[in-house]
């Protein structure tokens, strides 16, 4: 019995070790990342909603989601209590998802098939309720990180079952299941730059395939210009610059409620 102990023990232990990372080596700029990150978004939708003329805004805003992806392993990684990290996520986007439905606007008929004044508290609820047709980012970064927790905290089953959830419904999913794979990709390489930039840049580049932008003789789609956004994350750099907390979560829901009053004047 004790042989066969240790030989589990030596059998999982490489896997643990990268299901279950205590560090990160790849770049630590934590507060350089997420200013770079939310600057992108903002250039990103600020050229959907407001200048669509600028195709050249929506480019530069394809590295926003690496590096929020990163953001949110890195976070799995250090955050001294995992489950107050996830909350914190879910309610920002519990909160954000009726402004990111107007500000980028993915309005539906069913968000205002009942008048307010015939019903108030119906009409609110249906507003809210529709306007998760098309969820915002916040939903794929929670289903991540809880895929995440459940791995530091060794609960393999639970996030192989939160994973296929994801897959089934990809589609509804911004950045789909390929999202889901490249926070997982950070999170498991966190401790292997170069292991890290070689399997996040193969990684994205194979995402990335689609139409419109010819590389190398080689065809892809917007999300070619994303790959900066892996070079610069598997960098093993630090720096002191920190962000305010408040200021890193309520960038989102602000800049999506200056988006929708900026995109409703004539």
């Amino acid at each position: 019995m004790a042989s066969f102990s240790s030989f589990k023990v030596h059998l999982l232990s490489p896997l643990d070790a990268f299901l279950c990372p205590r560090e990160v080596k790849t770049n630590q700029n934590a507060g350089l990342i997420k200013l770079i990150a939310c600057l992108t978004m903002l250039i990103d939708h600020a050229g959907k909603m407001l200048f669509p003329h600028i195709p050249q805004m929506r480019l530069i805003g394809r590295l926003a989601f690496p590096l929020f992806a990163y953001g949110i392993a890195v976070g799995a990684v250090y955050t001294r209590d995992p489950f107050r990290y996830l909350k914190r996520i879910v309610i920002l986007a519990l909160i954000s998802q009726p402004l990111y439905a107007i500000g980028l606007d993915h309005e539906n008929a069913a968000m205002y098939a009942i008048p307010f004044l015939d019903n108030p508290i119906a009409s609110v609820w249906a507003f809210y309720i529709h306007s998760w047709q098309k969820p915002s980012i916040l939903l794929s970064l929670s289903l991540g990180l809880c895929i995440l927790i459940c791995l530091r905290k060794r609960q393999w089953l639970m996030a192989f079952a939160v994973y296929v959830l994801c897959e089934r419904f990809s589609a509804n999913l911004d950045y789909g299941i390929g999202g889901i794979r490249l926070m997982l990709l950070f999170y498991a390489l966190c401790e292997h730059p170069v292991a890290a930039l070689a399997a996040v840049t193969a990684y994205m580049l194979s995402w990335a395939g689609g139409t419109g932008y010819i590389f190398f003789g080689h065809s892809f789609g917007m999300r070619i210009f994303a790959l900066p956004a892996a070079v610069f994350a598997c960098l093993p750099l630090r720096s002191r610059l920190h962000l305010p907390r408040w200021l890193t979560y309520g960038f989102y829901p602000a800049h999506l409620a200056v988006l929708a009053v900026l995109s409703k004047v004539p």
